[in-house]
Order: C-alpha cells, then sequence, then structure tokens
C-alpha cells in the first residue's frame, strides 16, 4: 500500500497528534478558509440556550462565567472559492503505509463534527526558500513580516510538483455549519466558547501565529481580521471588569 498525504488548514498545523513521516509547507487552490464551522466539543459545547450569542459581553464576572459554557465554538472549514487562484496555505502530512488505518480512524473520530473527505491539489513550497531563490539577498524573518500578499495569485516557487491529498472539509450542507456570519458574530462566539481541547480563543490565536510562521507574508483577510476583532473584545471585557471593581 502506498503512503498518503493529509492537508491541514486548522488545528492540525500545531497539533499533529498522530505519527507521520514527513510534513510539507503548501497550498491549495480554489478554496477559502472561514470560521463557519460549530465545535460542539473540542472548541464549544452544544448550544442549549437558544440565542445566546445575541447577549452582549457582561459586565460582571458571574454572567461572563455563566455563558462562558454554553455555546457552541467558531472553527474553520472550506469553502469553494469563485476565484480558482484563490489559495489557502498550511501544512501537508505524508503518513506511512503501515500507519494509514490507524491514522485515518483517529482523523474521522477528531474531524467527526460534520467534516467529511475529499481529495485536492496540494502545491508544495517553502515561503522562506521561494523567496530567497529569488533574490541575491537572504531575507530575514523581519523582512518577510513587513511583507504582505493577496492570498490570489501568490507568485511563488514550488520546491516539488503538485500531488493530490486528502482534506478534511464541512460543507456547507453539513449539520454544523454555522452559515456565512459575519466578523463581529463570529467574535462574540469565540470570546465565550470553550471545549474539551481548550478555549476558542486559544484556537484562533494559534492558528494566526501558526500561520504567520509557515507563511510569513501570507495576508489571511478573514482570519487576522477575526483575530483583531476578539482582542478588541477581550480588551472591551477587560475595561468593564476593571470598571465594575473600582465603581
Amino acid at each position: 500500500m502506498p503512503s498518503m498525504w493529509v492537508f491541514g488548514y486548522g488545528s492540525l498545523i500545531w497539533k499533529a497528534d498522530f505519527p507521520y513521516e514527513k510534513k510539507l509547507v503548501g497550498y491549495i487552490k480554489g478554496y477559502i478558509r472561514r470560521f463557519y464551522q460549530k465545535s460542539t466539543d473540542h472548541r464549544g459545547v452544544p448550544n442549549r440556550v437558544g440565542k445566546m450569542q445575541l447577549l452582549s459581553l457582561s459586565s460582571t464576572i458571574h454572567l461572563h462565567l455563566y455563558i462562558f459554557f454554553l455555546q457552541p465554538g467558531r472553527v474553520v472549514t472550506l469553502l469553494a472559492s469563485t476565484n480558482p487562484d484563490d489559495q489557502v496555505w498550511g501544512l501537508a502530512y505524508k503518513i506511512s503505509s503501515e500507519n494509514i488505518e490507524n491514522v485515518v480512524n483517529h482523523l474521522d473520530f477528531r474531524e467527526k463534527g460534520g467534516y467529511i473527505k475529499k481529495t485536492v491539489l496540494f502545491y508544495p513550497c517553502d515561503f522562506f526558500k521561494s523567496t530567497q531563490s529569488d533574490s541575491n539577498t537572504n531575507v530575514s524573518l523581519n523582512d518577510l513580516s513587513r511583507m504582505t500578499f493577496s492570498t490570489t495569485s501568490l507568485s511563488t516557487v514550488l520546491d516539488e510538483a503538485p500531488f493530490y491529498l486528502t482534506i478534511y472539509i464541512g460543507e456547507e450542507d453539513n449539520p454544523n455549519f454555522a452559515g456565512m456570519e459575519n466578523i463581529d458574530t463570529i467574535a462574540r462566539h469565540i470570546i465565550v466558547s470553550r471545549g474539551i481541547s481548550g478555549s476558542n480563543i486559544e484556537y484562533l490565536y494559534k492558528l494566526a501565529s501558526a500561520m504567520r510562521t509557515i507563511a510569513p507574508g501570507v495576508q489571511d483577510e478573514h482570519l487576522f481580521a477575526l483575530e483583531k476583532a476578539v482582542k478588541e473584545l477581550e480588551q472591551q471585557t477587560e475595561e468593564s471588569w476593571e470598571f465594575d471593581q473600582f465603581s
């Protein structure tokens, strides 16, 4: 049996809890990454209280803790893009033939919340190596962090020929698809959600940090706008709590 490749575009980027032989940085085309998938286990719980997301952030720690555990979180899925050149960056993991069955069973369980397997074309590309190969001088991480690119038609040099791999994707007809919510709505879900794997905020921040590490300069507008919105809500909550303490 040949080896198998799996693409990680969410928590698999920083939490590959399975054996693999090799990993590659790269991207797939024709998709966009969005926080449109509900998490009712890892980063949230089943919604037991209806439209809890419509509540304003609490000005008291008691109500804040009360709503903290009662909502589904929001995690990423992929949507087919109207632009075939749109790119989603992530990591591809090579699974040896003897581990395929166990790893697939593990990932099927881990991604059980509405995700299905699909096969897509992956473009391997080491961003650091590719950027340096296009220049006569070395490019530092600080230089890269100041560069911004769209995730559409990013000019890079492929390290290896593109190949097909497996992705887990929650399509729009799956029961945990939350719909195309705006950034503010998603942020209010994330800031109060927690599941068995930790807080939803941690998930968001780790993903944003990981993307800046593996693909510095690539501007994932949805991801970074959501990160900014959640940080602003955290600041508002902290200021409100401090005001209550001294009022």
